[in-house]
Formats: structure tokens, C-alpha cells, sequence
């Protein structure tokens, strides 16, 4: 780990601002992902959060940042909205494909986000928001994670698409600390955190079935069997979510850090295909 005081963020972990850029409305034309309507209705549900939550995590976090002295975490804080900058401007392009392709109403889409991000924002102490963007940052880390150690989530998907979605992932993972140590220095405590991954997980599942409702309100085939079919997809034996629920409640201890996950071996094989900074073992 770093000799900082502040941040605990491995020092062979870079946080790179990659500003990619892809191609992908022709695709999101498709059932992208195997032909499968659940599969491409699960990851373009959570496209449809990103723009507005990843502006949220941005402006939470930025609130503190002359507060933090220590020029390592002022360093990864300006890294962390970087990466989570180019996340929005790529998902934002990414969920405008998708509704002209399929004349969805983006701003019902996002109705029920931009409202509670609106509540949140006029309501709540700037360090709970920060809290909430501490548990989602965790949220996206174990599912980043997962989407690297379960690849047969994304077998079958247009390679654009599962560029996209490992790019993401990639980035996901090297800034899974920062939030967490901002929130840490000044003043968040593990009481604050774990009620605002509570409610963040009840939130945040329901934000990505009503998501999916919307987008496969069109389905013509059993509901049934659909559904059926995407709980084994993601939790089944071989499940691309498969693993994630001792990850996702290590969050609840008391002393716990994000980088208590150490995957940055499983990590670095993706480094090739995307460049940057490196994040070998020690």
C-alpha cells in the first residue's frame, strides 16, 4: 500500500483517464448479446444509470476535495473524476443510441434516478452523499470484478460491446479506493457507510428492474422463461454474478477497505488490451 496516510490505494496502481471512444449504434440496434433479449436488456439497464450516477459520485466527491492535504489522494481524486468523466460522456452517447434505435423515451428512463438524485442533492448532508457514492463505488467494483472473473458473462456479446463493458470494468477497479478514502478523511464512519449500502442496494435493484421492465415491455415471447432464464444467467452455477455475495458483505465490517480484494492480478491481463498504468502485484 501507499505510504500516505490518506490514501490506500496500492502505489503500483495507476488511475488512467483513457478517453475512449466507440462505435457502437449500429449495434445497440441488436439484441447485442448473444441474441439474448435479457442479457441485452440487463447491461443496457445499468448503461441507463451511469450518466446520471456517475455525475453524482463526480460532485460528491469533488464537495471535499480542498479539504484533502495529502497530494497522493488529491492525485487519485483527480483521477477518479477523470475516468468516471469519460464513463458518463460514453454512456450518455450509449443510452442516445439506444432509445433512437428502439424509439425509447430516454428521460422516462431516467425519471426515476434524476428524482432521487435531485432529492439527494437538495436533502441530504454532503457526507452522506459521499457515503452513497462509497457504497455504489463498491457496488460497481465486485460486479467489475466479477465481470473478469466469470467471463462467460460477456461470452457470446458483440466484441464493441464487451470492449465497452471491460474497458469500464478495468477502470472501475483501479479507482474502487478513492471515494472510500475521501470519505474516510473526513469523518465518514463504518455506521454511515454500511446504512448507506443498505439502502444503496435496495435502491439500485430496483432502479435496474424497472430499467428492464421498460426496456422489454415489448417482449413478445413467455416473461416467465425469460426471467427464469436471466436469474440463472447471472446467479447460477455458472452465473456471471457468481461469487459476488462475500464481497458485497465484507462491506458491512468495520475495518474494512476496498483493497482488501486484491485483484490486481486478475486485473493486469486486461491492461494490454486497454494501456495505461500497471497493476501488477507487488
Amino acid at each position: 500500500m501507499t505510504s500516505s496516510s490518506l490514501s490506500r490505494t496500492p502505489e503500483n496502481v495507476d488511475i488512467v483517464t483513457r478517453n475512449r471512444q466507440f462505435d457502437i449504434e449500429e449495434v445497440l440496434a441488436t439484441n447485442w448479446h448473444s441474441d439474448d433479449a435479457f442479457k441485452t436488456a440487463f447491461f443496457n439497464a445499468l448503461s441507463i444509470l451511469f450518466p446520471l450516477g456517475e455525475q453524482f459520485f463526480i460532485d460528491s466527491v469533488k464537495a471535499y476535495r480542498d479539504r484533502i492535504d495529502d497530494p497522493v489522494l488529491q492525485e487519485r481524486v483527480k483521477g477518479f473524476m477523470g475516468q468516471e468523466s469519460v464513463h458518463r460522456r460514453e454512456h450518455q452517447k450509449y443510452n442516445e443510441a439506444l432509445c433512437e434505435a428502439h424509439g425509447l423515451d430516454l428521460e422516462e428512463l431516467e425519471a426515476l434516478v434524476a428524482k432521487r438524485k435531485a432529492f439527494a442533492q437538495k436533502h441530504l448532508p454532503a457526507l452522506r452523499q459521499l457515503a452513497g457514492t462509497v457504497a455504489l463505488e463498491h457496488l460497481t467494483a465486485i460486479m467489475a470484478d466479477a465481470t473478469f472473473r466469470n467471463p462467460a458473462g460477456l461470452e457470446g456479446a458483440h466484441p464493441k460491446m464487451k470492449e465497452l463493458w471491460h474497458w469500464h470494468a478495468l477502470e472501475e477497479t483501479e479507482h474502487k479506493a478513492v471515494a472510500f478514502d475521501v470519505f474516510e478523511a473526513v469523518g465518514g464512519n463504518a455506521r454511515m457507510r454500511r446504512f448507506a449500502m443498505f439502502v444503496t442496494t435496495v435502491e439500485f435493484t430496483h432502479h435496474v428492474i424497472r430499467n428492464m421492465r421498460l426496456l422489454l415491455r415489448d417482449y413478445k415471447g413467455s416473461r416467465i422463461k425469460l426471467w427464469y432464464g436471466g436469474m440463472k444467467f447471472l446467479f447460477g452455477k455458472n452465473g456471471a454474478f457468481k461469487g459476488l455475495m462475500r464481497p458485497y458483505l465484507d462491506f458491512y465490517r468495520k475495518d474494512f477497505h476496498p483493497w482488501d480484494h486484491d485483484n490486481r492480478e486478475l486485473v493486469s491481463s486486461v491492461m494490454k488490451e486497454f494501456g495505461g498504468g500497471t497493476v501488477q502485484p507487488i
